[in-house]
Order: C-alpha cells, then structure tokens, then sequence
C-alpha cells in the first residue's frame, strides 16, 4: 500500500474584529502559544506564531488530511473563547470573518519564520492593511477590496 508523502507550509493571517488593538503585550504570549497548541493539536506542525494587537500570523507545516479552513475555524473558535473565558478583555473577544493563507516552499521557511518573528519592527515601516494587500498581490490572488477586512484608517 503506497504512502501520501508531503511537505506544505502555509502562513495564515487574521484579524481581531473591527480590527481593534485588543490583543494586549501582557497576554499576548500566552495567547500565541495557545494558538501553537491548537495547531499541535490538530495534528499539523506549529513553526510560529506572532503578530499585532490587531491581527495574528501563524506559520504551519500542513498535512494533505486537514483543511486550512476547517484548521483556522478551529484556531479562532477556541482561541475566542480562550481570551473571553480568561477575562483578558471587558466584552467580548471576536476574530472577523476569513483569513489569508499563503503557501510556501521549504527554502523559505527561514525568511518566514524571520518576518513573523519581527512583527513589530516590520509594521513600524507598513501598516496592517499594506502588507496584507501586498501578500495578495504577491501572491496573485484576486480580490475585491470590499471582501478584505474591516479596516480602521
């Protein structure tokens, strides 16, 4: 009986809703490796986690059995109610709607891995919605601006 052998990495995006600065320094950490551990979890390889107040990137090795939208469901259901459970806000703690993801192939892992590593310098220079725009450009995805995060400019 032949094998399913496969190597995919892929770097998932998304937002807080309404893109509030919600996610706070004191509990970012915590929130980030409960995230790794859904995605360990569920059976697929946590590279990292990191991101703003106002969204989360999480890099992954993917395996061809999950789909990466029955993954991120799970990631934002469970990590919604992680946040609204331990009280980490006043009201309650939403993701919005969708997610970008972007494939990627071994040689890259490291410059990924780096980028989101280094969040916080990066957006220093390029806000949230230009370097979300610039992935899907990048990456050849179609898409309408109406379809894209709610944004606060």
């Amino acid at each position: 009986m032949a094998g399913t052998y496969s190597k995919i990495y892929i770097q998932a995006v998304f937002a807080v809703k309404w893109r509030k600065n919600l996610i706070s320094n004191s509990w970012k950490s915590e929130l980030h490796k409960y995230i790794s551990g859904i995605i360990t979890e569920k059976g697929q390889k946590s590279i990292i986690v990191n991101g703003m107040p106002d969204h989360i990137h999480c890099f992954f090795g993917l395996k061809p059995r999950m789909a990466i939208s029955d993954l991120l469901r799970d990631i934002k259901n469970n990590s919604s109610k992680f946040i609204n459970e331990k009280g980490f806000i006043p009201g309650k703690f939403e993701w919005q709607e969708g997610f970008g993801a972007f494939s990627y192939s071994p040689s890259h892992i490291d410059n990924v891995y780096n980028y989101i590593l280094n969040q916080e310098r990066h957006h220093r220079k390029k806000s949230f919605k230009n370097e979300y725009i610039s992935l899907l450009n990048e990456f050849g995805i179609e898409h309408k601006p109406e379809y894209l995060f709610d944004w606060i400019e």
